[in-house]
């Protein structure tokens, strides 16, 4: 084939995470594969995947409008350098600044995925309301540059709404989970390990978990609770460490930072809880899944797409700690459900999920589009 394939991805660490199943299998079906990303401490991984990483240096927070405006030259020049047949951008920043790029290159297919719509979409301060506004009067037009790839229906009606034609719009449903890496273990008989895995941003339902957690240890609920992930200092929502270390220090909560490990925490825990505002369709509830865990999650987009409530674990209105707390407890004191939830899950995973369907429907979508 030869074609190349360029993906604009934010961080290395995002492409770590999420897309090396990906970019592996676009190698693998014969694509020449680049990836333009922030690099920090992964551009080794990815490239011991045959992958070629560029590095741009972007911040997500970037407001200077001449420094924003230095990194779309920047990207222009890699785009007319590499000569992509086809390029991926991957959320908001990327899809904005690659379509431009691609504008002044070389004609090429454009496919842009949008891997929920981000803090402008779920914040309520009036900076995110102002912001969501502009975004909003000129992402149709941008989007219109190419095929639209989104995780959820709610947010494929978001962008039928921006008037984006059907024909040029994808539901795709997450990253996938490897099923071989992540996998079911038998319960430990100890204490409960509540486990909520996520950058610590507000929007995560970080605030709500907590205050949930100091409810039950007050009513002497066993269980202990942690905070899995590193605060993201990019984001304008993040929780920041002073916070993370008072909450740690109060011991209702702990907070274990990021983990490399996760197929062991997992393993470890007995529940996952993510109580987000809004997702794409989070990675993290699908290795749940796949781990064969109940999950606590939200009636939210995103979130309602992989859990059934009872089936595969329970929703509750977002922004609720006592809807929340009850329902940690119900799991926490209820083995047989925790069991057969856990079950479910790993179905769910099994026949909805796996890396080798979904980056099987992308690498089907990338050839309709270069046809």
């Amino acid at each position: 084939m030869n074609k190349k394939l360029l993906f604009f991805v934010t961080e290395d660490w995002f492409v770590c995470s999420h897309w090396l199943p990906h970019v592996t299998a676009a190698r693998d079906a014969g694509y020449q594969v680049y990836v333009v990303t922030r690099v920090r401490r992964h551009r080794s991984i990815i490239e011991a995947r045959g992958v070629h990483v560029v590095p741009l240096e972007l911040s997500r927070r970037g407001r200077n409008p001449i420094a924003e405006l230095r990194v779309i030259a920047d990207l222009i020049k890699i785009y007319r350098k590499i000569r992509p047949d086809l390029v991926k951008h991957v959320a908001i920043k990327p899809v904005v600044y690659g379509t431009i790029a691609a504008w002044f290159s070389q004609p090429c297919a454009v496919v842009n995925y949008m891997a929920g719509l981000g803090w402008l979409f779920t914040s309520d301060s009036v900076k995110a309301r102002l912001l969501r506004q502009v975004v909003r009067a000129v992402l149709g037009r941008l989007l219109a540059r190419g095929h639209v790839i989104v995780e959820n229906p709610d947010d494929y009606e978001q962008m039928m709404s921006l008037g984006l034609p059907a024909a040029r719009l994808s539901l795709i449903r997450g990253a996938g989970v490897d099923l071989r890496e992540f996998s079911p273990a038998v319960e430990r008989d100890e204490v409960s390990l509540v486990v909520l895995p996520a950058r610590m941003l507000w929007t995560k339902g970080v605030g709500e978990f907590v205050t949930a957690a100091e409810r039950l240890r007050a009513e002497g609920v066993a269980a202990r609770f942690v905070l899995v992930g590193d605060p993201d200092p990019d984001n304008p929502e993040s929780v920041s460490i002073d916070q993370l270390e008072s909450w740690r220090q109060k011991g209702a909560v702990e907070w274990w930072g990021r983990r490399d490990d996760m197929p062991q925490v997992l393993a470890a825990c007995r529940i996952v809880c993510l109580p987000s505002y809004r997702e794409g369709l989070p990675k993290a509830l699908l290795e749940a899944a796949a781990a064969g865990k109940p999950i606590i999650t939200t009636d939210t987009p995103g979130c309602r797409e992989v859990v059934r409530h009872g089936d595969n674990g329970l929703l509750v209105p977002a922004a609720d700690a006592l809807a929340l707390a009850e329902a940690l407890k119900t799991l926490i004191e209820d083995g047989p459900q925790r069991e057969r939830m856990g079950r479910r899950g790993r179905e769910i995973a099994e026949t909805e999920f796996s890396s080798e369907k979904i980056t099987s429907e992308a690498l089907a979508l990338y050839n309709a589009v270069l046809s």
